[in-house]
């Protein structure tokens, strides 16, 4: 095998088929000694980490990946045949269909390496495959050939032979659209026809009888059950199109023996499943759209307030269609949704009801997004910010670093905030901040930055307090329209143990300065965030200080939510490490 072929980027293989439990210590000491290996990195998914079961590995030189391709495709590890192929970064040659053939009605003991050695009479292969599922061989495969000459060699020797006792079909391969296409055209012209709801008194006779006046039929067959009654439907096969189309537009709907027919063209389970799916996606289509912006999510409700008590307190800006509370065990899970009937409505309760205290709590509320969404849009923020970032000259600014121990100062930071972005060879950067569009306040008598506490000013301030009762787990809001009016000095905060100081809430927040406030959220997340995420948490809660002051506050005090956001954020940064990772082999492949 030439390992200057086409398609073939130089010494990297792609390896399938892998246990879930292979890593890349265990690809590096099987590879090892057929040469120098520059890298191996086995793909997983991003959020959850696990292996999708197949491998990239870079030689040092192509000599010693043809000779790990000819001499280990199919050993076994973990229990698994491994399949090696030339990797393909270009999916051209893949889609283009050249040199590609299928192969169907396999004997079950046929596998890869069986596949494999069948055919490479015929030419150099380029990936071969039996498709399997969980009981094994699903009885087809395919073969890709490096020329097309070798595939149509293949097709006119091996096409209608005995492969272990039993005749296959090889033919030229066809893309899902190409079969699709096909396929529609035979639907069209259908001769077998469905029949069901007659009931048990109906035998094959009778229903030759009832059909047979349309034209000449072929077969007819009622179903039966073991017992030998009928199981209410059958099969009538017709010799002409055009008299299966007369019974079905005649017969549809008809009553025979009390009972409403049901009369069709005869489908395959695999189209039927094909259509139940066309139309699920459909429904679900149509009910998004329908749902597009009247339907609002709510979270950080009281235990006490239900359906009724939700649809009341939005009642007042419009008509609702449904209010519900979700709940577990008979438990309000503190979120729920609203529906309105026009966006306007929904629009308006947004504007009102976000961040108002109802019984103890203040509320979150925004428009309900499904989770893909919110991914999407995170993931779009951060590759957004990483094309701004590649386009400025030079690092600007890091992520969320906070002093070393567990001593965290409030010192006024430069207009250059934290960002989300991890260090890394393209320096992290991105536009200012919200959080600084004001300017900085005047910098402080500090000498030299050190980690522990500082010596507070004695603040002069005064504050009006609305009169609200506040739980000592909540932190409230101030509802919207009331002003808090603050008059104060500079204020420079004590530094406090993270372990021991007070929880942060909305009233300490209004009374710092804008450009410390995130400084403040900021020393709350990073401890929580660094004992799930240690290596991640400085880029995870930049990520987090993007998000407005109030809904931190929310995240502070509910664990549940805050874990999701996080788990979101670090998807967000695997998902750019995966890209990243595949840019720079690229970029090396290209280079070597």
């Amino acid at each position: 095998m030439n390992a200057s072929g086409p398609g073939y980027p130089l010494a990297s293989l792609y390896v399938g088929d892998l246990h879930t439990d292979v890593t890349e210590a265990m690809l590096y000491e099987k590879f090892s000694p057929a040469g120098p290996i520059m890298s191996i990195r086995v793909c997983r998914d991003v959020a959850t980490r696990r292996s999708l079961g197949y491998a990239y590995i870079n030689f040092q030189q192509p000599a010693d990946a043809e000779r790990a391709l000819d001499t280990m495709n199919f050993e076994v590890i973990k229990g698994r045949p491994i399949r090696i192929m030339w990797s393909q970064r270009d999916p051209g040659l893949r889609k283009s269909g050249v040199g590609n053939i299928f192969i169907k009605n396999l004997d079950d003991s046929i596998d890869n390496k069986a596949l494999y050695d069948t055919f490479s009479a015929f030419g150099n292969i380029l990936s071969c495959k039996v498709v399997c599922d969980e009981n094994g061989s699903r009885g087809y495969g395919f073969v890709h050939f490096e020329t097309q000459e070798a595939a149509n060699k293949a097709i006119e020797t091996m096409n209608g032979m005995l492969l272990n006792d039993r005749k296959v079909f090889v033919g030229h391969f066809k893309s899902r659209r190409e079969r699709e296409a096909e396929f529609g055209a035979r639907v069209m012209e259908f001769t077998n026809v469905y029949i069901k709801n007659f009931g048990e008194d109906m035998n094959d006779d009778r229903l030759q009888e009832i059909f047979s006046k349309y034209g000449r039929t072929l077969s007819v067959k009622v179903m039966m059950d073991s017992a030998g009654c009928s199981k209410g439907f059958g099969f009538v096969n017709f010799e002409k199109h055009e008299d299966a189309q007369k019974a079905v537009e005649d017969m549809n709907g008809k009553e025979v023996n009390g009972r409403m027919l049901y009369v069709g063209r005869a489908q395959k389970r695999v189209e039927r499943q094909s259509e139940l799916k066309r139309r699920f996606e459909q429904m679900k289509q149509e009910r998004v759209s329908r749902y597009q912006g009247v339907n609002l999510y709510v979270k950080n409700l009281d235990d006490g307030i239900d359906d009724e008590r939700l649809r009341k307190e939005f009642s007042p800006y419009g008509t609702i269609t449904s209010a519900k509370v979700m709940t577990e065990g008979g438990h309000s899970k503190g979120f729920g949704f609203v529906c309105f009937s026009s966006p306007e409505e929904a629009t308006k309760a947004v504007t009102e009801m976000n961040g108002r205290i109802v019984s103890t709590k203040p509320l979150y509320v925004a428009l309900a997004q499904r989770k893909e969404e919110r991914k999407a849009i995170l993931t779009n923020q951060y590759m957004q910010r990483l094309a701004t970032m590649r386009a400025l000259p030079g690092p600007l600014l890091c992520s969320f670093q906070p002093p070393a121990g567990y001593f965290l100062p409030s010192i006024p930071q430069p207009q250059t905030r934290a960002a989300f972005y991890s260090p890394s060879p393209v320096a992290p950067v991105r536009p200012a901040p919200r959080w600084n569009a004001q300017p900085s306040r005047p910098p402080s008598n500090i000498g030299t930055q050190t980690i522990g506490a500082r010596a507070p000013t004695s603040p002069t301030f005064s504050r009006s307090i609305s009169q609200y009762k506040y739980s000592p787990v909540v932190r409230n809001v101030q509802p919207l329209g009331t002003v808090t009016p603050i008059s104060m000095q500079q204020v420079i905060e004590p530094a406090v143990h993270i372990h021991g100081q007070e929880p942060l809430t909305a009233s300490m927040l209004a009374a710092a300065p804008p450009q410390e406030q995130k400084q403040m959220l900021g020393e709350r997340l990073y401890p929580l965030i660094h004992a799930m995420h240690p290596s991640l948490a400085g880029k995870i809660t930049g990520m987090l200080l993007e998000i407005d002051n109030s809904e931190l506050l929310l995240l502070l005090e509910s664990p549940e939510s805050l874990h999701s956001k996080i788990e979101e954020a670090v998807a967000v940064l695997q998902a750019h490490q995966i890209s990243e990772s595949n840019h720079k082999s690229s970029s090396a492949a290209f280079l070597l």
